[in-house]
């Protein structure tokens, strides 16, 4: 069994107070597009017209070689952290999404990698999670590799 992990609430409430993101800068304020803007707390669309956050972000507890940092979508107000088994609607739209399995020293476990239909990725996961070196697993962006969410076992 495995569920999807979204951003937690401590990191994203100290951003939308204006805390700084993985390069020590202040998130940036922008009015969302609608659908290409993925919230990485609600896991949901932020709705075209309100305003947003960019900011980079590490998924990591430290930097170290493994440990990418790149952009990501927060709402600008409060929001609701995306708790449950279901796949929540920012994953449910791309054609299909690259996974790879970290271990629990925060590095890649080789050969884990995949861009994977949408269709198949929790499958995928699960299989993953067969490998007793993988920890957890990131979901990106296929096409940008954008940090999405983690898949930890359930």
């Amino acid at each position: 069994m495995t569920k999807i992990t979204a951003l937690p609430t401590d990191i994203v409430r100290a951003l939308q107070e204006g805390g700084p993101d993985a390069h020590g800068q202040v998130p940036e304020r922008a009015v969302a597009e609608g659908g290409p803007n993925p919230c990485r707390h609600c896991l949901q669309y932020i709705p075209e017209g309100k305003e947003m956050l960019i900011l980079a972000h590490r998924p990591f507890p430290e930097a170290q070689p493994y440990a990418e940092t790149g952009p990501i979508f927060l709402c600008a107000d409060r929001c609701a952290r995306h708790e449950g088994e279901d796949v929540p609607e920012v994953l449910e739209r791309a054609p299909d999404y690259l996974i790879k399995g970290y271990s629990a020293d925060h590095r890649i476990v080789y050969g884990t990698g995949i861009v994977i239909p949408q269709a198949e990725m929790m499958a995928q996961a699960e299989a993953i999670f067969g490998d007793e070196r993988v920890d957890y697993i990131h979901i990106r962006s296929a096409r940008n590799n954008c940090y999405q969410a983690r898949i930890d076992r359930g």
